[in-house]
């Protein structure tokens, strides 16, 4: 390919808070080095049904305090198809794009990687998702603003579980990683938190039933990864109605609340960084890497990295967390 002259953005996947910072950050470096820009609506979707635009900075006023994605997002089963992806690609070409910038989670990244490397064209991805489970970067954009949101309702759900004396596991978003049970659990003052990083190691529940968690306190709570592997907090909830008949059980599943509201100062700093590091990455002709976060210093790690390998849990945490439960 010859110089990038026009830079395209999408957002995939999950929506997660931060993601508005992130097209706004991307938008006017991109115009202030000189690029145009053209915004990519619904995804992978809107690439196939031609759903660009052109983006001046004025498109991206005033969205750095929203929550969500002004570009929209949508799973798309056809870009995971061949034809998908040439249909795509002809798009593209009709719209002079020379370079993307994929915003999005693991299935994003790996759709961007796929399509990089059959038409051998430069990506530059941007972990937003509020898991925090690509590898390579510290944080995700939006994995703050969600763990605000997790440790907000818990406080609220504590009032209720002093008062009635209860134990509440309380759902998490997580898929098959518990950063967000784990620190959501330290910084709301949980009882435990049950993720699926130690689930095929120990039960958890029955650890947490033996080590009388309950002992000193008249109410628990208990944060858990919404993964199949914990068996999710309905599947536990029922474990203990079985198993320990005298514990007057609640659940609460938080799901979509997570996502939404207005990104911390955290998400809206990371999301700026991160948003202008991948145009200063096309200029250094990188490509197919995502834009990661380690030690505060902005990394580039290859997809491959990023998709492929599993973000360690912070075993440390686990342990400050059980000590803090007492």
């Amino acid at each position: 390919m010859g110089a990038i002259k026009t830079i395209g953005i999408l957002t995939s996947g999950g929506d997660a808070p931060g993601m508005n910072a992130a097209i706004r950050s991307v938008t006017r470096s991109a115009i202030y080095n000189g690029f145009n820009v053209k915004g990519i609506y619904r995804g992978y979707k809107g690439l196939i049904d031609d759903e660009i635009v052109d983006f001046k900075t004025q498109n991206v006023s005033n969205i750095i305090q929203q929550g969500g994605t002004i570009l929209k997002t949508a799973r798309c089963k056809e870009f995971t198809t061949e034809e998908g992806r040439a249909r795509a690609f002809d798009v593209i070409k009709k719209h002079g794009i020379d370079a993307l910038v994929v915003i999005g989670g693991d299935g994003s990244l790996t759709g961007a990687r796929q399509f990089a490397s059959e038409f051998d064209f430069p990506i530059i991805g941007l972990p937003g998702t509020i898991d925090n489970d690509l590898y390579g970067t510290d944080h995700t954009i939006g994995y703050d603003t969600a763990l605000n949101t997790i440790m907000w309702c818990v406080d609220r759900i504590r009032d209720t579980a002093t008062s009635h004396e209860r134990l509440f596991f309380i759902e998490v978003m997580g898929r098959n990683a518990g950063f967000l049970a784990l620190n959501g659990a330290i910084a709301s003052g949980a009882e435990a938190a049950i993720i699926p990083e130690i689930s095929t190691e120990v039960d958890q529940l029955a650890e947490l039933i033996q080590n009388g968690f309950r002992k000193s306190k008249n109410s628990s709570i208990v944060l858990v990864a919404e993964s199949p592997v914990t068996g999710g907090a309905m599947g536990l909830a029922e474990r203990v109605r079985k198993e320990f008949p005298e514990y007057d059980v609640r659940v609460t599943i938080l799901g979509h609340l997570q996502r939404g509201g207005s990104p911390t100062a955290q998400d809206r700093i990371l999301a700026s960084r991160m948003g202008a590091a991948a145009v200063d990455a096309l200029l250094e002709g990188q490509r197919n890497v995502m834009i990661g976060d380690d030690n505060e210093e902005i990394v580039y790690v290859p997809f491959s990295k990023a998709i492929k390998n599993n973000k360690p849990i912070d075993r440390e945490l686990l342990n400050t967390l059980r000590r803090l439960s007492i």
